[in-house]
């Protein structure tokens, strides 16, 4: 580029014109006060701001262990028909009905066999398919054949033994209920008469037991029915204590005696029984004697006669007991009077136990069995009539009193208004108003959503939710308030789980409803996000075809399709039954068609769900290769969203660990994936991605392990041998100039001709002999040559690389996986000659032939020639045949170590843990910031308060801005020593913080009490130092950017120790890696100057909040701006520059830029042209190297451009001119300067250790030689200075570690 030219462009005029006369043009007073309610935040994302990790729930056991089933029944009546028992004395009238039969309308034995069939009948009603054995008026011997036969049958399950004593005496004390003796039995069946005496045999609990084994459960319908449940447990106890001595008799006498296999555990027998010890059964005439079993087995018919007997059915005074039997409908069918009673009734009792028993006891009782359930909801209904007429049933397990729970007034009000319409009702069913029940209580449930959150007692209402999803007519509200209920987080989940809701959305699944699906998928993403193991459910069941469905269903929105690839990856995660069936329904062509979907979430969903259908699962994996997955895969390496890019990583990754049976076409799949992974995103910004690739590339070191062990001995013969060092062309680069010198870390440089004595085409034959006697660890760093070595060794070079990665995570992860290999070649080193005798032999592993799609451009086809034996010391002649020698015990080839089995990972990351946790956690997809958008939460209040503070402070620094140009800036505000000379200052905008680098450390003050707030080291290497400093996000709540002269930037927050807690570093990479270096400056400095001799600018950043962008350079050629927002490398730009670059400034609104140069030369790009054109103009009339350029806004609103170098003058261009508009000449020799954003001065530090304040016209307001206080003596060499960005504050750091902050007006 001509020196002085104008390149124009066809934008540069609206730039000049309207965006970019000054660089804060959000400090103009033109500009609205708002401007930081306008201003994007960066770094602020979840993956930022959480921590990686998986759902931390503790998963309830909402699924039973065993379900059981009640598989037989015994019905043992002892009525005795027409001979009340001799203990009981009867009322008259009195209850008479058995079974809703009246035994007095029939001959005693024809109703005894009506009442055990209508008795049978009742309980078939809840368990049709049990074996049902009727005993009536049995014998002992009866009673023990029937329980041994039917224990016998049932095996493990469960035994009901029903027991009706209304015709014998009440049980004893002792433990005994009646039977009758055989005489009697024989003579009442003979004769057909009735016995007037009678003889009553006991019968006792003990030899009950004894009989009925275990699981089992007892119903006692008899008067003080308690005395058997307390005799019950002692007995159970007894059988407890006889088999431990029985087991111990055993053991000790070893006598052929065996012991019961299993210990008895009739504890756990269930038993109801009708009233307490005390108490008699009630003999109300309305009601029927067996009233307790009437409501165990007819719930409906006696709660009916109950409410209607009692004196606040006042609304249906017309309703008698015999019109209640008129009422119509089945039990069964949910649409007619009867069966929604029913409904209402199921969902009430459910309702009342959920809220009352606890979660375990609930679930043995409720869903383990349903029989069992039935009858403890029927249970309930007992305890609240029976404790009417003062009877209390009783249970074992005990149940708290439910009687009283606020759910029985809805059951009343429900009971009351299908009464009230029962006469028009039997006059046409059509008439007939369905209850407002359900849709009540879902309002009830929807009322509690709104104010709902863990720390509250559980909505009463979620057991009716389920029973709502029966209906077709409130199902699609119900499960919408389901969804949000499940989304309040996993704590949520594992209630619905725990009360029953998994076989009802199980069962929906066989929907065809559309309207259901969004709801549907929604739903069970929440559950498998807390509990994956319903992935077998849904497999056995055909439910993974229903996500299929919608997953390829275009017309279904994508925030619905993200939800079902979650589901499909939950239900194939380490599941081969799963895996076997998505891939049998298509699932690989079904994500790969969608890749390119414009939902990102589902970008991502897709990639981890192919990840994890191919994971050691080789048949999915090569249906992928023939849909050529892994390439549809490498566009989404460059993904805006990170995240994306992290999960098409991992998938590449897995699919690289696939493979079961190793071929040569599987190996070089593999390897071009690894290549790919290696150029690609080696460099990412995001550590999330770096993690990815480590975790990835992993699997290519554990399955060529071999190879990569032969590259680590290569290595470490290399690094014993120094001529080897001598040889390579690019160790020197380490030797170049001084701790200044920016390293580069890359495997991809292409080093200019002036970097070294070797020419391009020299280069290139040294690098294509796949030597790797060079890899030592000196010179790992700056070896191009590894780019044309083997695929293995650029591997790991890539690796090598990682480990010293700027994100302590990602270096400690890559670590590992080299250590691995180095550990490897410790373990089997051999003495120190036996290498060196072997030494010629060891070569390179073959590369593979498809390497010419690895090559990077301009590189070439490597060789088999003379180079490519082993480099070996000039005493050693190199080997010119293509003859193999025989190859020692550690030269291996190619194939992949044959080992069977799957490897184990050597490191791993919670990436895709953190991804599913997200679903178990509340989700919106509609917006990632919706607690700052919430204008009544304290996020929005305290970021209320920071913007106006802001505003406060900006108004308040207009004054000073205008007063000091005709001023003094002088007054020593703050002085402090750093521990370490500072290299660079800055101010925080709005906060009292003054940052200070010094070497590899950085500090935090506060410059207006003077307190150290944190000093702390960048955690990067020890030979690099700090030479850029900025705040982020400096409106809102800041961070601290970190530049080292090795190329890394690292962002902190909590930099300045708030509330105690040490800066944590938010993120980190290497920002300039793989650039082209600029060559060395022969003459930088000036005379006398000790401050740039070395040529060396380190890192050069600017960061622009408005477009989130950072522009990096130093001692390279280009310019390189990354992308906060994307995490990406938004465009190298070339400086066109053989020099490095010194100082830099952008606009603020992404457009200009303004590059100052080692050879004093200034350049302006503008940056919205392609970068080779992008460079619009170059001054050259600096001599010396560029100190600083900062852009300028004027009054006339003319760009302007500030610029100053070493040889003390400064000069202002005018953007639109080719050459300077103004020059003030200072100081002769300036060691640093700066400009102040907004007010019209700037300052110098001449080499005669005086810092000097001018204004725009370059009158000199004031200069600064000494430090204030009583004898203050001379300030150091100054190596620093900033202006506060809006007050007129200036700091100045000196080489004698002092740090001074200077204002306008003293210190008050």
């Amino acid at each position: 580029m001509v020196t002085g030219d104008l390149f124009y462009s066809p934008t540069m005029s609206e730039s000049v014109d309207n965006r970019n006369g000054n660089k804060h043009d959000e400090y103009n007073n033109t500009h609205p006060d708002d401007v930081d309610w306008k201003l994007p935040i960066a770094f602020n994302k979840p993956r930022h701001t959480a921590t990686i990790e998986g759902v931390n729930c503790i998963t309830q056991t909402w699924r039973m262990k065993e379900r059981m089933k009640t598989v037989s029944v015994a019905l043992v009546l002892c009525l005795n028909v027409g001979v009340d028992p001799p203990d009981v004395v009867k009322t008259q009238p009195c209850a008479r009905l058995e079974c809703w039969i009246d035994p007095q309308l029939m001959s005693p034995q024809k109703a005894l066999e009506m009442i055990g069939k209508n008795l049978q009948l009742q309980y078939e009603r809840w368990q049709p398919r049990a074996r049902y054995k009727q005993s009536l008026d049995p014998t002992v011997e009866e009673v023990k054949k029937l329980c041994t036969s039917l224990r016998r049958n049932a095996k493990e399950e469960r035994v009901l033994f029903h027991y009706n004593g209304h015709g014998v005496p009440k049980p004893t004390s002792n433990g005994e209920i009646w039977v009758f003796n055989r005489v009697s039995r024989l003579a009442s069946l003979i004769f057909h008469c009735r016995i007037t005496y009678t003889q009553y045999i006991p019968l006792s609990v003990y030899d009950l037991q004894t009989w009925m084994g275990a699981p089992s459960i007892y119903v006692y319908d008899c008067s003080n029915a308690g005395i058997i449940v307390d005799s019950f447990q002692q007995f159970a106890e007894q059988h407890e204590r006889e088999y431990e001595m029985e087991k111990q008799a055993v053991q000790h006498n070893r006598t052929a005696g065996v012991a019961s296999a299993t210990a008895p555990s009739y504890k756990n027998c269930i038993q109801l029984a009708a009233c307490a010890a005390s108490q008699i059964l009630p003999m109300n005439p309305d009601l029927p004697a067996d009233i307790f079993t009437a409501c165990l087995t007819t719930p409906i018919t006696i709660a009916l006669r109950w409410f209607v007997m009692q004196n606040t059915s006042k609304l249906v005074p017309k309703v008698s007991l015999d019109l209640i039997d008129k009422i119509p409908g089945q039990l069964s069918d949910r649409r007619t009077m009867l069966g929604e009673l029913n409904w209402i009734f199921t969902a009430i009792t459910d309702t009342i136990a959920w809220n009352t028993l606890p979660r375990d006891l609930f679930q043995r009782l409720f869903r383990q069995d349903l029989l069992v359930a039935s009858l403890f909801r029927n249970f309930l209904l007992a305890e609240r009539i029976l404790r009417s007429y003062d009877c209390t049933p009783v249970s074992f397990p005990k149940l708290p009193p439910t009687f009283q729970h606020p759910m029985w007034q809805a059951w009343d009000l429900a009971l009351d208004l299908s009464l009230a319409q029962l006469a028009a009702v039997l006059e046409s069913e059509t008439l007939f108003v369905h209850s407002p029940f359900f849709e009540e209580q879902l309002t009830a449930f929807q009322v509690w959503l709104t104010l709902g959150s863990k720390s509250r007692n559980p909505p009463e209402q979620l057991p009716i939710v389920l029973q709502v999803l029966l209906s077709q007519v409130h199902r699609l509200r119900a499960l919408e308030l389901l969804g949000k209920f499940l989304d309040l987080g996993p704590w949520a989940v594992n209630l619905a789980l725990s009360v029953g809701i998994f076989p009802y959305v199980l069962k929906l699944l066989q929907s065809n409803a559309r309207e259901l699906r969004p709801l549907l998928v929604f739903i069970w993403a929440k559950i498998l996000a807390v509990d994956s193991t319903c992935q077998a459910d849904l497999v056995r069941d055909h439910g993974h075809k229903y996500f299929l469905s919608v997953l390829q269903d275009p017309t279904i929105p994508s925030e619905h399709r993200t939800l079902a690839a979650f589901v499909l990856a939950s239900i194939v995660n380490n599941y081969p039954a799963g895996q076997e069936a998505a891939l049998k329904g298509s699932l690989v062509s079904i994500c790969l068609e969608q890749l390119g979907d414009p939902n990102p979430l589902l970008r991502q969903w897709l990639c981890l769900c192919l990840a994890r259908l191919w994971h050691n699962y080789d048949a999915a994996r090569w249906c992928g290769v023939r849909d050529i997955a892994h390439e549809k895969l490498y566009t989404l390496l460059q993904d805006p969203i990170p995240e994306v890019r992290a999960a098409a990583v991992y998938a590449l990754g897995t699919f690289i660990n696939s493979v079961t049976k190793r071929s040569e076409h599987a190996n070089n799949i593999d390897q071009i994936i690894a290549m790919t992974l290696i150029n690609t995103v080696s460099h990412d910004m995001s550590p999330l991605v770096r993690k990815e690739l480590v975790v990835a590339l992993q699997w290519m070191v554990l399955h060529f392990e071999n190879s990569f062990v032969t590259l680590a001995v290569a290595e470490e013969n290399s690094r014993r041998d120094p001529v080897v060092e001598t040889l390579s062309p690019f160790t020197g680069m380490r030797r170049i100039g001084s701790r200044d010198r920016l390293k580069i870390l890359s495997p991809n440089n292409a080093y200019g001709t002036d970097t070294t004595d070797f020419s391009q085409d020299r280069m290139k034959r040294v690098s294509s002999s796949s030597s790797i006697s060079s890899l030592g660890q000196s010179s790992f760093g700056n070896l191009p040559s590894l780019s044309y070595g083997s695929v293995y060794m650029k591997l790991w070079h890539g690796l090598c690389s990682l480990d010293s990665d700027p994100h302590p995570s990602v270096a400690t992860m890559s670590q590992k996986v080299t250590n691995h290999i180095r550990n490897q070649v410790k373990e089997c080193s051999v003495p120190k000659e036996v290498t060196e005798a072997k030494l010629p032999s060891i070569s390179l592993p073959p590369s593979p032939s498809s390497r010419a799609s690895f090559l990077t451009k301009g590189e070439s086809l490597p060789t088999v020639s003379a180079t490519s034996e082993i480099l070996r010391p000039p005493r050693v002649p190199l080997h010119g045949s293509r003859t193999r020698k025989t190859p020692p015990i550690n030269t291996i080839t190619e194939e992949a170590d044959e080992v069977l089995g799957f490897k184990n990972p050597l490191t791993t990351s919670l990436f895709v843990e953190w991804n599913c946790a997200q679903f178990a956690q509340p989700v919106s997809l509609e917006s990632e910031t919706e607690s700052t958008n919430d204008i009544e939460s304290r996020a929005h209040y305290e970021r209320e308060w920071r913007y106006l503070r802001n505003k406060k402070q900006r108004r308040d620094a207009k004054e000073e801005q205008i007063r000091v140009a005709r001023g003094r800036l002088e007054s020593q505000v703050f002085h402090t020593r750093s521990p370490q000379p500072p290299e660079v200052v800055t101010f925080h905008p709005f906060d009292k913080h003054l940052a200070v680098a010094a070497k590899d450390c950085f500090g935090i003050w506060d410059w207006q009490t003077g307190t150290r707030l944190t000093y702390c080291t960048s955690r990067g290497s020890k030979m690099a130092r700090v030479t850029a400093l900025g705040f982020i996000n400096s409106h809102d709540v800041a961070l601290l950017m970190t530049g080292s002269d090795d190329g890394s930037v690292r962002i902190w927050k909590n930099y300045c120790n708030m509330l105690g807690r040490d800066p944590t570093l938010l993120t980190a990479w290497q920002a300039l890696a793989d650039a082209q270096p600029a060559s060395k400056s022969p003459s930088a400095g000036v005379p006398g100057s000790t401050v740039h001799n070395s040529a060396s600018a380190g890192l050069i950043t600017s960061w622009e909040q408005r477009s989130l962008t950072l522009a990096v350079t130093g001692d390279v050629r280009i310019v390189r701006l990354w992308d906060a927002e994307t995490e990406l490398k938004k465009q190298d730009i070339p400086t066109g520059a053989d020099i490095c670059a010194t100082c830099l400034d952008t606009d603020g609104s992404g457009t200009l830029m303004a590059l100052g140069c080692g050879d004093g030369s200034v350049r302006l790009f503008d940056r919205r042209l392609p970068p080779h054109e992008a460079r619009v103009m170059t001054w050259r009339e600096h001599t010396a190297w560029v100190l600083g350029a900062y852009f300028r806004g004027t009054a006339t609103g003319a760009p302007r451009l500030i610029t100053g170098s070493l040889s003390g003058d400064i000069r202002f261009f005018d953007l639109r001119k080719n050459s300077s508009v103004n020059t003030v000449q200072t100081a002769q020799g300036i060691t640093a300067m700066a400009v102040h954003n907004v007010a019209d001065i700037f300052t110098c530090a001449s080499m005669n250790q005086c810092i000097s304040v001018y204004n725009m016209s370059g009158q000199n307001l004031n200069a600064i030689k000494s430090y204030e206080g009583f004898m203050g003596t001379r300030i150091g060499p100054v190596s620093c200075l900033n202006f506060h960005p809006y007050r007129v504050v200036l700091a100045a750091g000196c080489m004698d570690s002092s740090v001074s902050v200077y204002a306008s007006e003293p210190r008050r």
